[in-house]
């Protein structure tokens, strides 16, 4: 079965009813987390949180209002490629590394994993590659983020064999097939947050997880269908879509055979 272990690689923060409705104005904490996907000799990031390129990439031009918008606490010594090292993992180790979506705090630390290819959307590979400046911020997108030759080896999930998921995965239907990962690891569209915008089910020892990324910010969002506010309808790219894939999260919960983690879950 597969194995999962998490890292979290610095944290933002904003008010917590932007990620709860009624949450209230009280200022909280929302780590970034990444995850390291193993199967068998083979291995797997899932995002990679801030890095130190956040940093460089924010420090002038339209892109500063990112980091006062969500103010960014970050540590070099934390970065996902360090804590790697620190279990005997160097770059050439990783075998790929999955992209939830574009947003700067999952694709930080792509420029750390200069030769590991990645997967992602094309729908969402194809919606942010042409944009800049205001268009890009609006998406929360850094174009300085992403490698030069991030293109030569990026594989879509559109291109991977189409599976009808097991009954335990309902209300979620279909799926892509990871290649190499012996059917543990099943890629899954979670619509609302980014355009192409998607989550993981891994299989493991205890059963099967659903890494859901940034399609919700908090247990409440799916266990109660208690969406953020309003405001948060500026980040979302569509906001009557995100509900509804709360809503599918929220039956998957209730069935009870599911673990769900975020990737923001913070100090509500």
């Amino acid at each position: 079965m597969a194995k999962i272990s998490e890292f979290e690689i610095g944290y933002c923060t904003h008010i917590g009813c932007m990620a709860v409705k009624g949450a209230g104005f009280r200022v909280c904490k929302f780590p970034a987390r990444a995850w390291l996907l193993e199967v068998g000799d083979r291995r797997w990031l899932w995002d990679t949180g801030y890095s130190s390129w956040f940093d460089r990439y924010t420090r002038a031009g339209i892109f500063r209002v990112y980091r006062h918008l969500t103010p960014v606490y970050f540590d070099e010594k934390l970065s996902l490629v360090n804590q790697l090292d620190a279990h005997g993992l160097a770059g050439n180790d990783i075998d790929g590394i999955i992209l939830s979506h574009f947003h700067a705090d999952h694709i930080a630390g792509l420029r750390d994993f200069p030769d590991v290819a990645c997967v992602c959307s094309g729908e969402g590979w194809r919606h942010v590659r042409p944009l800049r400046g205001l268009a890009a911020l609006r998406e929360a997108f850094i174009p300085g983020l992403i490698p030069s030759d991030f293109e030569t080896s990026l594989r879509f999930i559109e291109s991977f064999d189409t599976l009808t998921l097991p009954a335990a995965l309902a209300p979620f239907e279909r799926g892509y097939l990871l290649p190499d990962s012996d059917g543990q690891i099943i890629l899954v569209d979670l619509p609302g947050h980014a355009v192409g915008h998607i989550g993981a089910f891994v299989l493991t020892d205890e059963g099967w997880t659903l890494l859901a990324g940034d399609a919700a910010w908090a247990p409440a969002n799916y266990q109660e269908l208690r969406g953020p506010s309003r405001l948060a309808n500026l980040v979302l790219a569509d906001s009557a879509v995100y509900g509804r894939t709360l809503e599918k999260m929220n039956q998957l919960w209730r069935a009870g055979a599911v673990t769900i983690r975020l990737c923001h879950e913070g100090d509500l």
